[in-house]
């Protein structure tokens, strides 16, 4: 079958089976990126953008993507939410081991991003799912709260 999508910026068109998933069909066109880690959903490894939402690409039939823009960690990395993501990270002290990257960074860009100024248990709850296996969730909340700090001053957005 083939499923037009729009792949890290470019028009591109997938052979796949309806069923077959993202993740899978992402590997097979070179986003090295998505890894594959528990299968279920959860530990955050496989995560794309799609049409600008965190999604587990491993739970994602490919035929439902159809005319959707997917974004993986291989463009994410070029912008500025990137920026501003890895700068809170890497003051909390958060080393990235290049597993579960996509998982924490695309779940931080879409707590970046929220209406209002989370809570400290709102960011919590938004992360609860992942098994970020190179950090703890603690870290990984204050590495949020700095990249939202960071944001609001390069943005002078006030919450």
């Amino acid at each position: 079958m083939k499923i037009p999508v729009t792949l890290n910026g470019t028009k591109t068109i997938f052979e796949a089976n309806a069923d077959d998933s993202l993740m899978k069909v992402l590997h097979k066109n070179s986003c090295p990126s998505v890894k594959e880690g528990c299968g279920s959903g959860f530990c955050g490894s496989c995560t794309v953008l799609l049409d600008d939402k965190p999604v587990a690409s491993c739970k994602i039939p490919a035929g439902i993507v159809k005319g959707n823009e997917i974004v993986t960690l291989e463009a994410f990395s070029k912008t500025e939410d990137y920026d501003v993501i890895i700068q809170g990270f890497n003051k909390a002290g958060i080393k990235l081991c290049g597993y579960c990257n996509a998982g924490k960074i695309f779940a931080a860009y879409k707590i970046l991003h929220m209406q209002k100024m989370p809570s400290r248990q709102e960011i919590t709850e938004n992360i609860k799912n992942l098994s970020p296996c190179c950090t703890d969730i603690e870290t990984l909340v204050n590495g949020i709260i700095y990249a939202i700090q960071i944001e609001n001053k390069r943005s002078k957005r006030v919450n």
